[in-house]
């Protein structure tokens, strides 16, 4: 029994540094490309300022209608 918790807690040492390993090797990877792509691919000309959107329409007068039709739907819905 104590043979097989030895090589169960060898085993969990090992995929747990195996991780770790790779997973530092990924951000430092990430960052070296992030860097050569930086320097290889220039940055785009700032776009110009667009216009304010308009202001959303107000809503049509039969609001209050379409609000109970889409409640008794997903009422009926729901009750099946």
């Amino acid at each position: 029994m104590d043979n097989l918790m030895s090589e169960g807690l060898s085993l969990m040492v090992f995929g747990m540094g195996f991780v770790f390993v790779f997973l530092t090797l990924l951000v430092f990877a990430t960052g070296f490309m992030s860097k050569v792509i930086a320097k290889v691919v220039p940055e785009a000309p700032p776009q110009p300022a667009r216009p304010a959107a308009p202001a959303a329409a107000p809503a049509p007068a039969g609001g209050d209608e379409l609000i109970a039709v889409m409640t008794a739907a997903v009422h009926q819905y729901r009750k099946n």
